[in-house]
């Protein structure tokens, strides 16, 4: 049988070896027998919607909730799960070397192991960019994994815990009392997000919202506005660059709404314990700080047997979405540098892409399977929308879904942006589920604190 390997459990990638996994895995129907051997690699035993992180660091999402077990998901769908990080790749073997596992204590679980494909597809996502600032990768809180994010939040409520404690002691002098750039007295709790993009946004709202759930719920009697202070720090001109300028004025109201001070045009050259200083010569206090100022490719994509890549490390692949070195080996996603015919710029790096990719995969490995020509890749731009928490979301809707471009915000944004992850849920379980699912999530909601507590 053909043997697929999708190496990546992303939202691309795990979407990608479900529907292989149903349309030609061994699911264990009599009527279909199986037509393909189909194996996912991952790093690590479960999935999480990347784009959830934020969440899961400001507490309004508990992440054992929404992780999904790779080991079931292969058993309900037809597929395999293997383990492991990737490590090599023998183009003219045919095989990937992945590396061991281990366990809590550092003890080897698994062994490295050699797996063998037909067709192999890359989709190992992206990774924290630190742009060799000093500092930043051992000072600052990237928000690439479950751990980091849960890391951030651990560490959010010992600040607050600590700077309550300090407040009501006699003649205490807390953090609080030290002044930052402007001269005023700063807020007992800072916390400093380098990056406007749309990860530091909704971070940056989501944090004022658990600033005032940590404070109704008796964990600090701090004032969530005033003493727990949120400062962005973006280097260019306005938030979100990446959208249009009308998305990003209407996000940056709605953030001075929630009193997270921006600073634009800063450009941070270090980060060191309890600061963060700028090129302008400005220091910020920071008794916490995420960088989420960038994204870059995987450093292992750039070691794989002759693969082509580019400077941000992105594999290059042509519109077929095979590799330019190789016409075997696959990739999609944010590792992905495919070619948007009428844009000056790739495909850009998110969820929606990698969700399409992976649809249009499918369907090439149908005609691959039964060589005939594969079909080329086309993006379809449906917009962009940025969470403000449970406070606002905004964001524009764009081409197939109204016809041009339109500004949305409020309880419709919230909605479509919502959406997103339901459509994720289907993708991977169908609707019937999804639905199940949807109830489920909404029964706990209502059972539980809106912030994880502990």
């Amino acid at each position: 049988m053909h043997r697929f390997i999708v190496v990546g459990g992303g939202a691309g990638g795990l979407e990608l070896a479900t529907r292989l996994g149903d349309r030609y895995g061994d699911t264990g129907s009599r009527r279909r027998p199986p037509r393909a051997s189909v194996t996912l690699v991952d790093r690590y035993p479960t999935h999480i919607w990347k784009p959830l992180l934020h969440e899961v660091a400001a507490g309004s999402l508990d992440p054992f909730t929404q992780e999904l077990p790779y080991a079931a998901q292969a058993r309900w769908h037809g597929f395999e799960f293997q383990q492991g990080e990737l490590k090599a790749l023998d183009r003219a073997a045919k095989r990937i070397t992945i590396g061991a596992v281990l366990d809590e204590d550092s003890l080897e679980l698994l062994p490295p192991r050699v797996l063998e494909y037909d067709t192999l597809v890359i989709a190992i996502g992206s990774t924290t960019h630190f742009f060799g600032v000093p500092g930043a990768a051992e000072h600052a809180i990237a928000l690439d994994t479950v751990a980091q994010a849960e890391r951030f939040r651990k560490r959010l409520i010992a600040a607050c815990v600590r700077a309550e404690y300090q407040a009501a002691q006699p003649m205490a002098t807390g953090a609080g009392d030290e002044s930052d750039e402007s001269g005023e007295a700063g807020p007992r709790i800072q916390v400093a997000i380098v990056g406007g993009g749309a990860t530091g946004v909704e971070l940056s709202a989501e944090l004022r919202n658990t600033a005032q759930v940590l404070s109704a719920y008796g964990l600090h009697n701090l004032d969530p506005r005033h003493d727990v202070g949120i400062v962005l720090i973006e280097s260019g001109p306005r938030i979100l660059p990446a959208l249009t300028e009308r998305v990003s004025s209407a996000t940056a109201e709605l953030l001075a709404k929630l009193g997270v001070r921006l600073m634009l045009g800063e450009r941070v050259t270090e980060v060191a314990p309890g600061v963060v200083r700028t090129a302008s010569g400005k220091r910020v206090r920071a008794d916490l700080t995420v960088w989420a100022a960038g994204i870059t490719a995987p450093a292992v994509l750039s070691q794989l047997d002759g693969l082509d890549v580019n400077r941000l490390g992105q594999l290059l692949v042509r519109r077929t979405l095979q590799t330019e070195a190789d016409d075997d080996v696959f990739a999609l996603g944010d590792c992905a540098a495919c070619p948007w015919p009428g844009n000056e710029r790739n495909v850009p790096p998110r969820a929606q892409a990698a969700h399409q990719q992976a649809a249009f995969l499918l369907r090439a490995f149908g005609n691959r399977l039964e060589r005939r020509p594969l079909p080329e890749f086309t993006y379809r731009d449906f917009g962009s929308l940025v969470s403000l928490g449970h406070f606002s979301a905004v964001g524009n809707l764009m081409g197939g879904v109204i016809g041009g471009n339109m500004l949305i915000e409020g309880l419709f944004a919230r909605f479509m942006y919502m959406s997103l992850y339901r459509l994720h849920i289907a993708a991977l379980h169908g609707y019937a589920r999804m639905v199940l699912d949807t109830f489920a999530h909404w029964l706990r909601r209502t059972t539980l604190p809106r912030v994880k507590l502990h």
